[in-house]
């Protein structure tokens, strides 16, 4: 390794812990300029599923957050589990929501939502540089028909 090439200390279990945690609350809160500021400036947000790919930068991924949060009312993130890799954690987590508009093109009517979320992200410079979501499309699918 040359004197040029260094490598970032890992960060800590709390750290992780304070920039999901904080993430989540500011979905909750609907506080879109926070969960912007949770992310570096380059960062990337995926859903799995969402047509269009991958979603880059704060102006993208603000945008992803205004759309969500008109449609789908978060209430809390109730967690299952964590794990944890040097500049990665993998959430497992049960969102509990309400169901305003039309979320992921299904009626809300108002109605309550509760499905599993898997959520991996990716950390650089003490912010978050990618965020990866995969839900359980399914169970929404069921809550919300008829």
């Amino acid at each position: 390794m040359t004197a040029h090439q260094q490598i970032a200390p890992a960060m800590s279990r709390e750290q992780m812990d304070a920039l999901v945690e904080g993430h989540y609350r500011a979905e909750e809160s609907g506080d879109l300029e926070a969960i912007v500021e949770g992310f570096t400036p380059d960062a990337e947000h995926d859903v799995a599923g969402r047509p269009g790919g991958p979603l880059h930068g704060g102006d993208q991924i603000e945008g992803f957050y205004r759309a969500l949060l008109a449609e789908l009312r978060i209430e809390r993130f109730e967690p299952v589990r964590r794990w944890y890799g040097d500049d990665h954690v993998v959430d497992e987590s049960i969102l509990h929501a309400t169901a305003d508009g039309h979320p992921f093109g299904l009626e809300g009517r108002g109605r309550p939502v509760r499905t599993r979320f898997l959520h991996i992200f990716d950390f650089s410079d003490g912010l978050i540089s990618r965020e990866s979501a995969w839900i359980d499309l399914g169970a929404v699918q069921q809550q919300l028909s008829g």
